[in-house]
């Protein structure tokens, strides 16, 4: 029989880490050429040590404004926050510091974060358009253990540019992922934020 949602969540649950024990795993990971998966790859070993530096500079650089901060203080609702992910995810390095930040801000909400290649089952049941598209987050109800909402692997805005290149190129190209980064860079987490903003006000 298969195994519902709920019932994966529960039993992944106890293996999700903090975002400071994230961040220190995907430094020494960096540091010793390696990545998180199964794949060992350059290309990937490459992309985790640009997120290293990316993540590194988005906890350092992301600005919220009073206004924004007041909203995410206001929700009194008890959530966990479990997101797939993986080292060398470029989607991921702008919008984890965003959650954490949020999570910092609100102590209602208990951020986790699980390695989606250590948990396909979980991650086969929240798909993006039969993808295992990652970050992956899963907004839980922290007492029921029910699922709220899910967001990922990217923002509105991000997404529009990513649905409307691969529509004309087929897939995406290193050059666009780089314009990518550089647009989420000239957004400064906004989009992001203006998402989780909403799922925050969810009930």
């Amino acid at each position: 029989m298969d195994r519902t949602a709920a019932e994966i969540i529960s039993e992944s649950l106890p293996k999700a880490i903090g975002y400071g024990m994230y961040r220190e795993m995907v430094h020494q990971l960096a540091s010793e050429g390696k990545t998180t998966g199964p794949d060992q790859t350059a290309s990937l070993v490459n992309y985790t040590q640009l997120n290293n530096r990316r993540l590194k500079r988005w906890d350092k650089t992301l600005r919220l404004s009073e206004e924004q901060k007041a909203q995410i203080t206001l929700s009194e609702k008890k959530m966990t926050w479990l997101v797939l992910t993986e080292s060398w995810c470029g989607d991921a390095a702008p919008s984890m510091p965003v959650m954490n930040r949020i999570a910092e801000l609100n102590p209602n909400i208990d951020f986790k974060i699980l390695l989606r290649d250590e948990n396909l089952e979980l991650m086969h049941r929240f798909k993006t358009k039969g993808a295992l598209s990652i970050p992956k987050l899963i907004a839980l109800d922290t007492e029921s253990g029910e699922v709220i909402a899910d967001w990922g692997p990217r923002s509105v805005g991000a997404t529009k540019m990513v649905e409307a290149y691969k529509k004309e190129h087929g897939k995406l190209s290193p050059e666009f992922k780089e314009d990518l980064q550089l647009w989420y860079n000239s957004d400064k987490g906004q989009d992001i934020l203006k998402d989780l903003l909403e799922l925050l006000a969810l009930k």
